[in-house]
């Protein structure tokens, strides 16, 4: 499987978000070129501001392979890491992020993000974290348009 092919699996994660009434963002979690699994964002649906798409990813993956110590592994997300996204991925010592939609986007569509770029954050911080964007990145903003459509609204 490809980048492109996992984050199509977490875009198929935001889409399923979508229709359950979330907001759209979707991850998915890889080791050695296998998905783990794939997670869309639960906020609203647990009542948990912290529910972020890539914090759920997280806290699936780590019991599924048995460990907090997520090396070797890569997160797939729809849009760039929010700060506290990017610190949990950090923490969780993945190897490797790659986003989709910019933070600005996520802005643009009416969500309250702080504007601090994840390669920045990575970088100023002394992450070992690579920090990659811009993989499908037209498909990944048009969950902002399905979102809409679907009579989501921005929190």
């Amino acid at each position: 499987m490809t980048d492109a092919d996992f984050m199509r699996a977490a875009i198929r994660a935001a889409q399923d978000g979508i229709a359950k009434g979330q907001s759209p963002f979707g991850a998915a979690v890889v080791r050695d070129g296998q998905l783990v699994l794939a997670a869309h964002n639960t906020v609203c649906l647990t009542t948990d501001p912290t529910a972020h798409a890539e914090v759920t990813a997280i806290r699936l993956a780590a019991p599924k392979l048995g460990t907090i110590f997520l090396d070797g592994c890569v997160m797939y997300t729809t849009t760039e890491p929010c700060p506290m996204c990017l610190s949990a991925i950090h923490w969780a010592k993945f190897d490797r992020v790659v986003f989709g939609a910019a933070i600005a986007d996520a802005q643009a569509a009416g969500f309250t993000e702080l504007l601090l770029p994840a390669r920045d954050l990575a970088r100023r911080g002394g992450s070992k974290l690579v920090v990659e964007d811009g993989l499908l990145t037209d498909e990944c903003r048009d969950l902002f348009r399905q979102w809409r459509a679907a009579g989501g609204r921005a929190y």
